[in-house]
């Protein structure tokens, strides 16, 4: 493995205590470097929890200063009727997120999905109506209901990503792949 996605790999192992997490993780071909690219322009990283959020914000403030938000910003107090918050809330950021982005020069955001497998459907959705792409995806929802429909729909794509496939992932999951991308930033 190159050395990027190998400290990935380790960040991720170290964060589970689980070495089998290694034979689900898949990278695009460029995913390290698209996501170091952006980092370094000061691309914003959404998160789809308030706890990846609080695990990525002190390593963005130490490194390059990234703004970290939480889709859950846009969440309504309410699920719409055969549909989630997550979901609901993807609809408002994204075309939010990618006009600020282009408004300030900044590349688009990393979207870090460890909890909501609707929001990743709802990203791809806009994607594939002509949505502009993130920099990254960091697909790791996990669970059993639309976890891994979403994540084999997602390695249909092109995008640049990290995914964990299978049923596994979470909040510390994807905060630590993005966290060992902003040490490699730093370095």
């Amino acid at each position: 493995m190159d050395p990027l996605p190998q400290d990935v790999l380790e960040r991720l192992v170290h964060s589970s205590g689980d070495p089998s997490l290694a034979a689900l993780l898949e990278f695009s071909p460029r995913a390290c470097e698209a996501g170091l690219q952006a980092l370094k322009a000061g691309a914003l990283i959404l998160t789809d929890t308030a706890m990846a959020a609080a695990a990525v914000r002190p390593m963005a403030a130490r490194t390059v200063g990234n703004q970290v938000r939480c889709l859950l910003d846009w969440a309504p107090a309410q699920s719409p009727q055969r549909s989630t918050r997550s979901a609901a809330a993807m609809v408002r950021a994204w075309p939010e997120l990618t006009q600020a982005a282009a408004g300030a020069g900044k590349p688009l955001p990393l979207v870090l999905i460890g909890s909501a497998p609707t929001a990743l459907e709802q990203l791809l959705d806009q994607l594939d109506a002509g949505a502009a792409a993130p920099s990254l995806v960091i697909g790791m929802p996990v669970g059993f209901v639309g976890v891994p429909e979403s994540k084999r729909r997602l390695a249909q794509t092109s995008l640049d990503q990290i995914r964990l496939d299978g049923t596994r992932g979470g909040a510390g999951l994807v905060a630590a792949a993005v966290n060992a991308l902003l040490r490699q930033v730093a370095s």
